[in-house]
């Protein structure tokens, strides 16, 4: 397909068959920044073939790592000598640009790197990254282009940072304080930490290979391995990717909405967060775990009629993010009407309907005027990715800016020598539902 290709659906017919779910791109995205952690090779099955993944690639290879991607199968190998730079070019076409910085930072002491892009339809905060890098020791300096960050000779050290923000836990900024701990000499606390299957796969990736991870009810600790008595690094392995819980249950809508039925092959229902289960259930679907001798979990999908619901943006949404407007166009047509499941906007008990104004996607005029600060406290970084009007924390701590400045130069300057040119590499096909590539 072209940008400028047109789709044509032709309905009146069930959705039914079976569909092959590719791995999390989300979940992928922040394995690729834990391999970059472990002193042996790393082999990441289900790779989603998206074009993130070739742009990790490229980034990976440019910091001196060996990485490769076949289509299916994401491979890396540990550097002999790191380059501590997010590439400015490329960097800037993810969304984890600050994630995988913080996998350089906690091998090397010192990064830069660009502010994160990707699919960037809305400013990408780092404030709680930031804060994190902070929190375990590091000198940040900000700047209209990028952030620079070193640690000195001291390393990571153990911290508490709190990665809670005015619209919910930051998954980025978890994960981002995860992979800083697990090279910290000691334990780290992370308060309000996200719980969302990207967290959650994660912590399991660096759990499996001697990361202590525990959650608690609203944190989240985790011991560096070189805390561990018996571990002295992080060590490679092989890890497959959960299946992308977005792309499934927007397949199984589709489904539910034209009366089919349907498996999907690559996912498991412990893929599936139970806040998600259980309001599909609400909703009328039932989703059956079965394996039938293939190499992954299937799920079954059936659907009966549909029942109204109003999920709300829990810590741990009851529908992942992008998916309410397919479960909205789902639910129009639930046997007790539009009215009671969408509920009225603007309208006052026997008036007309009128325009109703919103306010971060709640009506402005059912809005509490403490909403929107409610839960909060002071945060001493505000970094609004490719502003430049950033709120960055005090940049002099006890040494004078020109001091840091020039051991920050003289440091990048002496660790640049590793950084190879950067190479043009291939754009991943991606695959069709049958396992080919698709142009």
């Amino acid at each position: 397909m072209t940008p400028n290709s047109l789709v044509k659906v032709t309905g009146g017919a069930p959705l039914s068959g079976r569909y092959a779910v590719q791995g999390s791109k989300n979940i992928a995205l922040h394995l690729y920044a834990a391999a970059m952690l472990t002193e042996t090779p790393v082999t990441l099955n289900n790779a989603p073939a998206i074009v993130d993944t070739g742009v990790c690639v490229r980034i990976l290879q440019h910091t001196g790592m060996g990485a490769d991607f076949d289509g299916d199968t994401f491979t890396t190998g540990p550097a002999a000598q790191t380059c501590p730079v997010i590439h400015p070019a490329i960097g800037h076409h993810v969304c984890t640009t600050a994630v995988l910085a913080a996998a350089v930072l906690a091998r090397t002491g010192i990064v830069s790197f660009p502010y994160p892009g990707g699919d960037a339809f809305c400013p990408r905060l780092i404030d709680r990254h930031l804060a994190a890098m902070q929190a375990a020791g590091e000198d940040v300096i900000t700047s209209d282009s990028g952030v620079r960050v070193f640690t000195g000779t001291h390393g990571v050290r153990p911290f508490t940072v709190d990665v809670n923000t005015p619209y919910g836990p930051s998954l980025g900024a978890t994960v981002t304080a995860m992979l800083l701990a697990s090279r910290a000499e000691g334990t780290s606390l992370i308060t309000s930490p996200s719980i969302e299957p990207e967290v959650s796969e994660t912590a399991r990736f660096l759990s499996e290979r001697g990361v202590g991870v525990t959650f608690d009810a609203d944190s989240l600790t985790v011991t560096g391995t070189t805390f561990i008595p018996g571990t002295t690094f992080i060590p490679g392995g092989t890890f497959t990717v959960a299946g992308d819980r977005i792309e499934a249950v927007t397949v199984v809508m589709a489904a539910a909405a034209t009366n089919g039925t349907v498996t999907l092959d690559g996912i498991s229902l412990s893929d599936l967060p139970d806040a998600l289960t259980t309001t599909l259930g609400s909703v009328g679907l039932t989703l059956t775990g079965t394996t039938e001798g293939q190499p992954l979990e299937a799920v079954d999908v059936t659907s009966g009629p549909f029942a109204a619901i109003e999920p709300r943006p829990d810590p741990t949404p009851a529908c992942p993010p992008t998916s309410p407007p397919q479960l909205a166009a789902l639910l129009s047509d639930s046997d007790t009407g539009r009215a009671d499941h969408v509920g009225p906007c603007g309208r006052d008990a026997g008036s007309a309907p009128r325009r109703c104004r919103m306010w971060r996607g709640v009506p402005a005029r059912t809005r509490r005027p403490s909403d929107r600060f409610a839960s909060q406290t002071p945060r001493p970084l505000a970094v609004r990715a490719g502003s430049r009007d950033q709120l960055a924390y005090p940049r002099i701590s006890l040494f004078p800016r020109w001091l840091i400045c020039g051991a920050l130069f003289y440091e990048a300057l002496t660790s640049l020598s590793a950084c190879p040119p950067l190479r043009p590499g291939p754009a991943p096909q991606r695959r069709s539902p049958d396992g080919a590539a698709a142009e």
